[in-house]
């Protein structure tokens, strides 16, 4: 097993189904704060239920169309995240993530976050990376700019939600644009 140390406390991890009681463990207590952003199939509700979501995770990383990683702090799981979808083929990923209430605030997501749209460049040769988010959720918008992306538009009312239809932002970075700012911490990509 591999861990990339994200800072002095926190590393990167495969979130594996042999995972599923830290993971419905790290749901208990992200559930409330997660489920308006993210969808229900993803929030587990029982050890049966965690264990589906990495295995289908785990299939999606055997047939190279994605894949889920942890962060750990000091040996808990507070969060994670993921290639929502990876397509070689076409060169387009979508990238996601989720963090506990208490673990927020701390500069531990755009780092996770950048090491796996970083292997995908240039490891993998994915062209686009994709990040896909509900218009309300500004803590996921920051991080989107955070990290460079562009807002390439919104899907209006693209989904049913509890308080009628959600409107999907749609921000991206190009492998070319992702290269020169790695090479350039300094430069803006917007």
């Amino acid at each position: 097993m591999f861990a990339l140390p994200l800072t002095d406390e926190v590393e990167l991890r495969p979130l594996e189904p042999w995972r599923a009681e830290e993971f419905l463990a790290n749901l208990d207590r992200s559930r409330e704060h997660i489920l308006p952003w993210v969808s229900s199939t993803f929030v587990a509700t029982d050890l049966p239920s965690a264990r589906a979501v990495l295995q289908r995770y785990a299939d999606r990383w055997a047939s190279d169309n994605g894949g889920i990683w942890g962060l750990w702090r000091q040996g808990r799981l507070i969060g994670g995240v993921m290639f929502v979808s990876f397509d070689v083929t076409i060169g387009v990923c979508e990238v996601g993530c989720w963090l506990e209430p208490a673990a927020q605030g701390r500069g531990l997501m755009a780092p996770a976050i950048r090491r796996i749209i970083d292997w995908a460049v240039r490891e993998r040769g994915i062209h686009r990376v994709e990040w896909r988010t509900n218009a309300d959720n500004v803590r996921s918008i920051a991080l989107a700019r955070r990290l460079g992306l562009r807002h390439d538009g919104t899907l209006r009312q693209v989904y049913p939600g509890p308080n009628g239809r959600i409107d999907l932002q749609i921000w991206s970075v190009l492998a070319p644009e992702w290269l020169a700012r790695q090479a350039d911490p300094e430069s803006t990509v917007h």
